[in-house]
Parts: structure tokens; sequence; C-alpha cells
């Protein structure tokens, strides 16, 4: 059982990524509901839409341009330093906006009447502004922390969160608004290149290992989702190609179906359900374990993901803002106007890209996956180990994939089995977002303990940069346990490597269960 005592370990540049990465999907995440609700309004009421009203139409404008970047830096401001952080960072990103209207209110003045600059939307610059904004404050509380006289301290609060919000809303409107304007003018310049060059589709060899390897929110968060947010508000269709990149479940359901015709074990027999998971339940990382089984899968799904960008590019498919969580009826709900067909089709294709290239490669191996498996060889860790020794050399992010710990708690004597050295209470699953994966994960554990008659112990999920020491365990997928056991240090840690129906919850309701007996 791979329950790891506490430790720290070093996570290397992939852990850093993953943590700044899910820093970003702390500022989007929770706003999908009103991304959602924006392109309702959008679907509805513009000109082109389904129903055009022109009052209900000026909601549209100011949401995108004024509500969703405040609501971005309030987030991003509350994830560094709270409620103080978040207002001090919503002030801050209002000088970004304001300053950006400026400038480009200055270079209309100059350009004739048909050939004027539209807004930018400040995404980005709420996503700078505010955190830099909140640590800030965070950094200027701490020089008069404890040297304030009884019953000034609110005083002191109210103004010095008034002044540096203030301080910081000009630094926002002057020189942030100028480089804000640039970065986002370079990005939509290099976006609209790719597409004018037929480019876009070559994406798909970052996004899809980045997907597998929990490296895609600083992508998809920090670049693609402002990006597709900005591209819509200006286009004449009201929909953006961007929010198609990552979240088309097509891939992931071609190579779990053909798990399902041609895989083998449990591979094979898991593979019909987390079909149904991940196409329809939105979580995609149910099909990340069975990409790392045999990496050269990666190329399956790469063939596929350029399959669909390029079908929605040629067929002018495009959804009105984000689909999350990824699944089919997310994706249908925010499809563009007259672009279903389009949609429908890069998922179906890029669903059977996949398959037809995993199922070559899983027919390719299945003899010596086979032998692996008569001799009583799991297939995880022979696939990571066969990667290794084609790649020839070792590599720390196959070698992490096997959860192996640093320093593995004490073992009972009785029956070699795993046992806490503390009581177990409270059991936590974490992974990126807090949701999806992980709700699942709690939920198969919460019934087996209840079915093995253990009480008195508590069930939950949250997001990795969520956990407090209160975690008794933590559960996590494989390639976040680093970042998991960073977060708390002092809990014990378990690595799966897929949520939905792993042989370690079993030692775990037996582990728990054995310290409610020896009690």
């Amino acid at each position: 059982m791979t329950t790891t005592s506490p430790a720290q370990t070093r996570g290397g540049a992939r852990v850093a990524v993953q943590r700044f990465g899910t820093f970003l999907s702390g500022m989007i995440m929770p706003l999908i509901p009103a991304l959602i609700a924006w392109g309702i309004f959008t679907a509805f009421f513009i000109e082109k839409g389904w129903t055009p009203n022109a009052q209900l139409a000026t909601i549209v404008g100011p949401f995108i341009h004024y509500l969703l970047p405040i609501l971005i830096a309030y987030l991003g401001g509350h994830l560094v330093y709270a409620v103080r952080g978040g207002v001090v960072g919503a002030i801050a990103t209002f000088g970004v906006i304001a300053g950006s209207d400026f400038l480009i209110a200055q270079v209309n003045a100059t350009l004739p009447a048909d050939n004027q600059l539209g807004e930018v939307n400040m995404f980005i610059g709420a996503m700078i502004m505010a955190p830099l904004a909140a640590w800030t404050m965070k950094m200027l509380d701490r020089l008069w922390e404890g040297k304030v006289r009884a019953g000034f301290e609110m005083l002191v609060n109210m103004f010095s969160a008034g002044i540096w919000g203030f301080v910081m809303a000009i630094v926002g409107f002057y020189p942030l608004a100028w480089l804000i304007n640039g970065l986002m003018n370079v990005l939509s310049t290099a976006v609209n290149w790719l597409v004018e060059t037929n480019l876009l589709p070559l994406t798909s060899i970052i996004i899809e290992p980045a997907k597998v390897f929990f490296l895609n929110n600083a992508l998809n968060h920090g670049v693609l989702t402002p990006l597709g947010l900005d591209q819509a508000a200006s286009s004449d269709a009201g929909g953006s190609i961007l929010f198609l990149l990552e979240a088309n479940p097509g891939p992931g359901l071609g190579l779990l179906l053909a798990f399902t015709f041609f895989g083998i074990g449990a591979a094979r027999a898991s593979a019909p359900g987390a079909a149904i998971i991940q196409f329809f339940g939105g979580i995609h990382e149910v099909y990340f374990p069975y990409a790392l089984m045999k990496p050269i899968l990666i190329v399956a799904l790469i063939a596929g993901g350029m399959t669909g960008v390029t079908t929605n590019m040629l067929l002018g498919g495009m959804l009105r803002a984000p689909a999350a969580p990824g699944s089919i009826l997310a994706v249908m709900a925010q499809v563009a106007n007259n672009s279903y067909v389009a949609v429908i089709l890069s998922v179906v294709l890029s669903a059977a890209v996949t398959f037809i290239v995993a199922s070559i490669i899983l027919r390719a191996s299945r003899k010596r996956d086979l032998a692996a498996a008569e001799l009583g060889t799991d297939s995880f860790s022979a696939a990571v180990s066969q990667t290794e020794a084609n790649k020839g050399k070792k590599s720390d992010a196959l070698s992490g994939l096997r959860g192996s710990a640093s320093a593995p708690v004490a073992e009972s004597a009785a029956t070699g089995t795993a046992v806490a050295d503390r009581e177990i209470s409270n059991v936590v699953f974490a992974c990126d977002a807090g949701m999806g994966s992980s709700a699942m994960g709690a939920s198969v554990l919460r019934n087996k303990f209840k079915k093995a008659g253990v009480e008195g112990v508590t069930v939950t999920n949250k997001a990795i940069a969520n956990l407090d020491p209160s975690a008794d365990l933590v559960i996590t997928q494989q390639q976040l346990t680093d970042r998991a056991r960073g977060v708390t240090p002092d809990s014990l840690h378990v690595s799966v490597d897929n949520f939905m129906n792993s042989p370690k919850y079993d030692e775990v309701v037996e582990m728990v269960r054995r310290q409610r007996g020896d009690a």
C-alpha cells in the first residue's frame, strides 16, 4: 500500500507548473456559472441570437467587460489574502480596466470612424493585478502587525486597505494597462496567425500531453480562456474555437473505447464505466491512467485532438463560453449559433481517430502485455519500466507515477500490512479543482466504510490548494501526491492511479477497521 508518512519531497518543475495552474484555475473555475450565464445572454439576445432583444443585449457588454474581470480579481486576491486581498485586488483591477479604456479611446481618436479599435477585456489583467495587489497588501500589513494601539485596529485596517487599493489602481491605470494591452495584442496576433496559417491543430501536440500530466491548467486558464472570451465578445459569430482546444471529450472517449475492445485485465474491465463518466460526466481525469500505462498512447490523443481542431477550423465550430466540466452535455450547451454540425463532427471524428490509432498500438503490444500478465507482473509498473527501458535512462516523471513513498509507515508484525501511526478520522480526497474525480473517489470510499460497518470517519473532497492540517489521511492521484504532501506535510498520504476503483481503498478501510478494533 503506497501510504506515506509525513515527508517533504521536491516535486521539481512539474509540481511548480501544476501549482501555478491550480492557482489560475482557482480564479476561473468558481466563475463558470457566471460564464454560463453570460453565454446564455449572448445566445438569446444579441443581434444574431435566437431571440434578439436590443434592450437585454445591453447586458452582454458590461457583463464581460466589467463584471467578469472584477469577479476574477476578487477570487485572485482572495486566494492570496482572503477577503482583504479580494477587495484590494478588485479595486486595483478596476484601475487596469479604466486605464485600458483610456488607452483605446486615445488611439481611436486618431482613427477613422469606420476603423475603430474594440475594447480589451481585462481577464489577464485581473489575473496579474489582483494577486499582486493582494500580496503587497499582505506584506504591508506585516510591517505594522502588533504595533497598532488597542482600539485603533479597525481604523488602521480600513484606511490602509483603502489607500493601498487607491495606489494600486493608479499603478494599474498607467503602466500595467499599457503592458496588458500590449500583451493581449501579441497573444491575439499569435492566435490569429495560427488560424490564418492553418497551424492551430499543432497546439494539440502541447495540450494533450499536458492534460495527461495535469499541466494544462496554466495554458488553459492562463491563456486560452481569457483569449477565448475576448474573441467571443468581439466575434460576429459570438464564439471562439479556443474553448474547444482542451475541452473536447472526443480524444478521451476514443482512448477508453480502444481499451474496452482491445485492452486486457483490469484496464479493459473498467474502461466502459470510465468512458461514460468521462464523456457524459466531463471528468477527463479518469482516462489519464490509461494513457500513462502505455505513454505511446499519447500519440493517439494528439492525433485525435488535431483532428478535432482541424474539423472546427474548416467548418467554423466554436463555443460561446468555456465548457466546464468537459462533458459532451456542457459542450453542446455552449455551442455558438450555427456551429452544431461542426462541433458534433469534431467530437465524433476526434474520438474515431484516437480509437483507431490507440487500437493499433494496443493490438501491436497485446502479446507482450498478455505475457506480462501471465507472469503476474503489474501492467502499470511494467509499462513504466518498459518506457524507461525504451528511453534508455531513468525518468523522474515516470518514476513518480509509481507513487513510491519516501518513508513508508510502520507494518504490523502479525499481518504484514500497512498501519497508520495516527488515528484516522478525517479522510480527504484531493484533486486539482476539488470537484469531479475527487468527489467520485470520496463517494466510493464512503460507501466502502459504510459496508464495512466503520463509523466515526468523515470522507470529503477538496482542491489541493484548500487542504488543511485537519486531514488525517489525504488520497490523491499519483501525479498530484507531491503537491498534496507539500500542503499538508503532517498528514498521511495515499497515492492511487484511478479514483474510480482502486484496490487501495480496501486497504484503507482495513487499516481504519483495525484501528477501531484495537481501540
